[in-house]
């Protein structure tokens, strides 16, 4: 990304002038052949740091809804599936080109895991290289944008983004990103239309693979303040002529980010309809707007904690239930403000408000103040937002050697001890997403309290025929958190057929009083309802019932269990009308045999017997319907 000289500005876009304090405006850089180097020692670098993904496998955490178990992806890339990741939300998202992206490995590589981590990790080498080419012709410095992109490729931060498959979106999104920025100093050389319309269809290129970039049309602002020098052009003194963010919302500057800022708009309407039509917000009953704001808090300063000391990573940190403590939130305000005060009030070293502000600003969508998923936090939301920090700390360090005139090749050691120290974690979080078990079993090892984690763990011993294993993990999940609705359908379930219907009551009425929606209460109802009724309590069954039709009205099999209830106590008209009204909505054998059975009794031979031969014509197997429909009528 580079501009010219803007107007006022005397200093040449030829020989531009390294100040500690501020970075040359720079017209165009040549790729000469130390560049070409470094690019190649970036790709290098990270292809050794995640050379271990080789032998990773897929997890079942999303790898299967996205590739290994998705009937659309494992097509291909064709035209069919091109339409279908352009018109779907399926997994609460719209990310078309993200899915045509993992049709494509399966055309190239079919359901091998190696090739679509090895895709991966060549984006991210790619988006790396990106990223130091950026930098190095927006601020003209080298060395330092060569160190923020090395930084960024070896944090182990960034290793959910690139080892994870699923997370494909991440990595391809990020590469439009950077392309749209590189395209931005393109049309800043030459403004024009079609500069425009190419840098705005990377942007939305960048929005099809994941709506994580939806800030860019703000950071583009950040960056006319730094690096690119449009808003308050400083004097020779280094004084700024006007305030630092007076321009910020002048017309010219604005204007040009409007039709960026309308993709934004669409974006992130498409995002919040696919997720609320998947049920992925998360309402205020579940998290409360207190909650909210002071998970947000906390959350920013451990991202700052994990920026500088990468440790206890996993996949899922669970966002927690209670309020914390007014001390945590107290702290955490007071931090973030301090240091907003400190970069603010220090105008000649803007790449700090810059990139402070970058940190702040591209996490918002994934702060959580609104909550989709059950994470508090997660790395992968870090890969564009640590970019500020590394420039911060990246620029700070070389102005204060710079002041004390310390040769960068004394910093050169401290710089590769570092980027060692990154790239061995790295090396070793990557056998984190080795296989499933091992997934899920090391991330409870390194997270307290951890009730996701637990309840997919449980989902695999089940399917591994583990069953009281499974349990065990989803009792664990009921003594952190016991408003937990799925881990109560399974204890439910699970006290129900071993008999403990006392027990099998609780857990599906607390799944009643927490299920965040009308299917999954209906669905707690009807539980509620076959409980009573192995309990011998038909009044109870009835009124749990008809609670989950009210919910959910076009349940067949609700409406048969309460035509049996009335049939058993002698209400044959209301029997009749229920089993009448299942017939409707799904035209079972068993329900057709119920009706005419019901109807046999009022003395209605002749329906009864239409109505059975209407059973006879459907049944695929009459006898074993006619089995059911007896045991149904004797309570079994």
């Amino acid at each position: 990304m580079s501009t010219s000289s803007p107007k006022g500005s005397r200093r040449s876009a030829k020989a531009p002038v390294r100040s500690s304090s501020s970075s040359p405006r720079i017209e165009s850089f040549p790729l000469d052949r130390q560049i070409l180097l470094l690019c190649l020692a970036l790709a290098a670098a990270v292809f050794v740091a995640y050379s271990p993904v080789i032998h990773n496998s897929f997890v079942h955490y999303d790898d299967h809804l996205y590739i290994t178990e998705n009937a659309q992806v494992k097509t291909g890339l064709t035209w069919a599936t091109a339409v279908w990741a352009l018109t779907n939300y399926y997994e609460a998202n719209w990310h078309p080109l993200t899915w045509m992206s993992h049709a494509l490995d399966c055309d190239l590589f079919g359901l091998n895991p190696v090739g679509p981590h090895l895709e991966n990790v060549l984006l991210h080498a790619a988006n790396a290289i990106l990223l130091f080419l950026v930098l190095q012709k927006a601020t003209g410095f080298r060395w330092r944008s060569l160190m923020v992109a090395a930084l960024f490729a070896l944090h182990p931060l960034n290793v959910e983004s690139v080892a994870w498959a699923a997370e494909r979106k991440n990595v391809l999104s990020m590469l439009f990103f950077l392309l749209a920025f590189y395209g931005y100093g393109w049309y800043l050389r030459r403004p024009g239309l079609g500069r425009y319309t190419a840098m705005a269809s990377l942007y939305a290129l960048a929005l099809m693979a994941k709506p994580q970039v939806i800030t860019f049309p703000l950071l583009l602002l950040l960056c006319d303040y730094w690096p690119l020098g449009r808003i308050g052009l400083p004097h020779d003194s280094g004084s700024v002529r006007v305030s630092a963010f007076s321009k910020l919302w002048s017309g010219p500057l604005l204007r040009e980010k409007l039709p960026l800022l309308m993709l934004s708009a669409a974006s992130a309407l498409l995002t919040m309809g696919a997720q609320k039509d998947a049920g992925a917000i998360k309402t205020f009953d579940r998290y409360s707007t207190p909650l909210r704001i002071e998970t947000a808090l906390v959350a920013y300063v451990r991202y700052l904690g994990k920026a500088f000391w990468p440790s206890k990573l996993v996949a899922l940190y669970p966002h927690p239930t209670r309020l914390y403590p007014a001390w945590q939130v107290s702290a955490a305000l007071a931090l973030l403000l301090a240091i907003t005060v400190l970069v603010l009030r220090a105008p000649k070293q803007r790449y700090l408000a810059a990139g402070w502000l970058w940190f702040l600003g591209s996490l918002v969508p994934m702060i959580g103040l609104i909550q989709v998923g059950e994470q508090a936090m997660a790395d992968r939301y870090a890969y564009i937002p640590f970019i500020g920090l590394f420039v911060m700390v990246v620029w700070l360090i070389a102005d204060w050697a710079a002041a004390r005139r310390i040769s960068p090749r004394w910093l050169a050691i401290p710089a590769i001890a570092c980027l060692i120290a990154l790239a061995t974690l790295t090396y070793r979080q990557i056998g984190y997403w080795h296989d499933t078990e091992s997934f899920w079993r090391r991330t409870i090892a390194l997270s307290n309290d951890n009730y996701v984690a637990h309840g997919e763990l449980a989902g695999l011993l089940h399917e591994q025929g583990k069953t009281e294993e499974a349990i065990e993990q989803i009792r664990t999940v009921l003594a952190i958190h016991p408003s937990d609705v799925p881990a109560n359908f399974v204890i439910g379930d699970y006290e129900k057929d071993h008999g403990n219907y006392p027990a099998a009551i609780e857990r599906f009425q607390a799944a009643a009083r927490n299920s965040p929606s009308p299917a999954a209460r209906a669905r707690a109802y009807s539980s509620l309802g076959l409980v009573y009724n192995k309990m011998g309590q038909p009044q109870m069954a009835k009124q749990s019932f008809e609670m989950s039709l009210q919910y959910l009205p076009v349940q067949a099999n609700v409406m048969v269990l309460l035509g049996v209830i009335a049939e058993n106590a002698g209400d044959l008209a209301g029997a009749v009308d229920q089993y009448s009204r299942a017939v409707k909505v799904q035209a079972t054998d068993v329900g057709i045999l119920l009706l005419a059975h019901a109807l046999q009794q009022e003395g209605k031979t002749g329906e009864a017997n239409s109505v059975y031969e209407r059973a006879v014509r459907l049944s695929p197997n009459l006898a074993r319907a006619q089995q059911q429909a007896a045991a149904l009528l004797a309570g079994k």
